[in-house]
């Protein structure tokens, strides 16, 4: 199955794990549920799944990987202890408790979420000396003596042994305790979270073309020669931050993270004629609406791969767009809601809302700002949440700086007016967003008309998280009109066919 199936079967499971009876006991007993074990090639994310998963159902999360562990730091180390059997003291070896272990503890303290997931990858790439431990684990949930606390359920993944010289098998009796899933790559399912992360445009369009080139492992002469997933993830990021600063992106780079010195110079070769769209194209003109009106003619006129270029741009700059405003709207909702447990709590000690309220506001800021640090530590912080935490412990800090040169002091009254002052903030740039929405589509619409171009911007926006968040929170004629009228399967289809006929040839 692809990355997204896994990601939703896991879900699933862990929602029925989770599932209680009347009396608060867990419907499936913790020792009859199975630990996951997801295995797959490398790179194509299974880690960042687990969180995804954490976060949506706001449980803990841990992670550790295997092969940095030994066996006294997977079971604990031995001490003697002093028993008494039969009126007859005995020294007896025992162990103290596990760091995994431990660190779901630790997890629990930190967060206060009493359920989660112990993340263990790399599980079949232990050490010869922890093997036996491992499969004792994976078997009852038990490092030495100790146990995983119930509540947290035990997800683990690892390579096939032909990614890995390192890897395992397990016999059938630890498989027969395992719910194995197996993942294998899948371009069109990493491309719907390409475009909703906001992968460089630059990325996902070359491999729009260049398909074959999303994954691949091959032994050479020289080594092993490959690219993945995460690595195309880790290009975009790093070419993102040399685009900001004024950085040259060359092969030299490129190969850094693309493995295979082919596909490499070929994304190399084509990145600079992206880059040249980029400057010939005006993308910001064309959001705003004062873009020239030669570039649909010359749009429509261009060859089909330098086509799928700019609507790469124009995809990436309107998703940027929608998905700032959503981010935004999102932050002030849970600014909101702080200031209404704010509002309550100064009720409940009798302060006044046009009287001074620094110190609730100061102590607000500090539990925001722990909040913030332990579910980031958790790896518990999607981007949404963090703008949210940093946008209002901003305005709380903002008021209590201006209540420092005002006679009344940070009261709340001030800080409900700072807050309108935003919302009014916001809905310019909700009202900047919708408007740059409909410029897009009014350019492709001069471009293209109904064709290949409008099923990929349709088909992006509705696979985008912020851009579906967006329409569905505030419209657009034009998505709808559009969406009704492109049959997207049929045309989908023929669209993938004939974006692999396409390949770079060199200049």
């Amino acid at each position: 199955m692809n990355i997204r199936e896994a990601k939703q079967q896991i879900k699933n499971a862990m929602v029925a794990y989770f599932t209680k009876d009347e009396f608060g006991n867990y419907l499936l007993p913790p020792e009859r549920q199975r630990p996951v074990f997801l295995l797959g090639a490398p790179g194509i994310g299974k880690t960042a799944i687990m969180e995804q998963i954490a976060q949506e159902l706001e449980v803990g999360f841990v992670s550790y990987s295997m092969t940095h562990h030994t066996r006294q730091s997977a079971l604990g180390l031995p001490f003697i202890a002093t028993k008494t059997y039969d009126g007859v003291e005995y020294q007896v070896s025992e162990y103290t408790m596990s760091e995994i272990i431990a660190s779901v503890y630790e997890a629990m303290e930190a967060t206060g979420r009493r359920e989660g997931i112990l993340f263990l990858d790399e599980i079949n790439c232990v050490s010869e000396t922890l093997t036996p431990a491992m499969l004792q684990f994976l078997q009852y949930k038990i490092f030495g003596r100790h146990a995983v606390p119930d509540g947290w359920i035990v997800v683990t993944a690892g390579n096939p042994p032909e990614y890995n010289r390192t890897a395992h098998d397990f016999d059938i009796a630890t498989w027969d305790r395992l719910k194995r899933i197996e993942v294998e790559p899948d371009y069109d399912v990493w491309r719907e979270f390409a475009v909703s992360a906001e992968v460089h445009p630059a990325v996902i369009t070359y491999l729009d073309i260049e398909r074959s080139h999303f994954y691949a492992v091959e032994a050479t002469p020289d080594g092993a020669s490959f690219v993945t997933a995460r690595g195309w993830d880790d290009l975009s990021a790093m070419i993102k931050l040399y685009e900001a600063q004024g950085l040259t992106v060359d092969e030299l780079l490129v190969e850094q993270y693309v493995q295979n010195g082919e596909i490499a110079k070929r994304f190399a070769m084509y990145y600079d004629l992206f880059t040249k769209y980029r400057s010939d194209y005006q993308i910001d003109r064309i959001l705003d609406g004062s873009a020239d009106a030669g570039l649909s003619e010359r749009a429509a006129a261009a060859p089909f791969d330098e086509r799928v270029a700019v609507m790469g741009l124009i995809v990436d700059a309107t998703v940027s767009c929608l998905r700032e405003a959503v981010m935004e709207e999102k932050a002030a909702a849970f600014a909101h809601s702080v200031l209404a447990d704010l509002k309550e709590r100064l009720a409940a000690e009798g302060v006044a809302e046009d009287a001074d309220a620094s110190a609730l506001i100061r102590a607000t800021t500090t539990e925001l700002a722990r909040t913030r640090d332990t579910e980031r530590a958790a790896s518990l912080l999607s981007d949404e949440r963090y703008r949210s935490f940093e946008r209002t412990i901003g305005l709380l800090d903002e008021v209590l700086r201006t209540g420092t040169d005002t006679p009344e002091g940070a009261t709340f009254n001030l800080l409900r007016g700072r807050f309108n002052e935003r919302l009014d903030e916001l809905d310019a740039a909700i009202d900047t967003a919708a408007g740059a929405l409909d410029n897009v589509f009014k350019f492709v619409e001069e471009a293209f008309g109904e064709g290949q171009e409008m099923l990929m911007l349709v088909t992006d926006l509705s696979v985008s998280r912020a851009g579906m968040a967006f329409i569905n929170d505030h419209g657009c004629d034009r998505y709808f009109a559009h969406n009704q009228n492109l049959q997207f399967y049929e045309r989908g289809h023929d669209l993938a066919a004939r974006i692999d006929r396409i390949t770079l040839e060199e200049e």
